[in-house]
């Protein structure tokens, strides 16, 4: 799976017009601006790439809606927690 931008991905704040700069439009251009650059860092990130190609397979997306695994190997609640907890450092 490629995924590609289009279009200008640049700065809503630098690039907006000026229509009367209030602190609300400045504060939404600077919202917009926040999620585009987390939107892009997470199309950059090689982890949450190979996420996307894993859920969409469509017997893994059928397992994960489902909740169900196709091994055996079951994990308990804190098990699972602390393997979440060593890979997020």
């Amino acid at each position: 799976m490629h995924i590609t931008t289009i279009g200008n991905a640049n700065s809503t704040a630098v690039n907006a017009p000026a229509r009367g700069s209030s602190a609300e439009s400045t504060r939404i251009r600077s919202d917009v601006d926040a999620a585009r650059n987390t939107a892009l860092s997470a199309l950059n990130n090689d982890r949450f790439r190979v996420m996307l190609e894993q859920i969409s397979d469509p017997g893994a997306s059928g397992a994960l809606a489902t909740m169900n695994s196709d091994d055996q190997n079951v994990v308990d609640f804190n098990t699972a927690l602390s393997r979440y907890a060593e890979n997020g450092k």
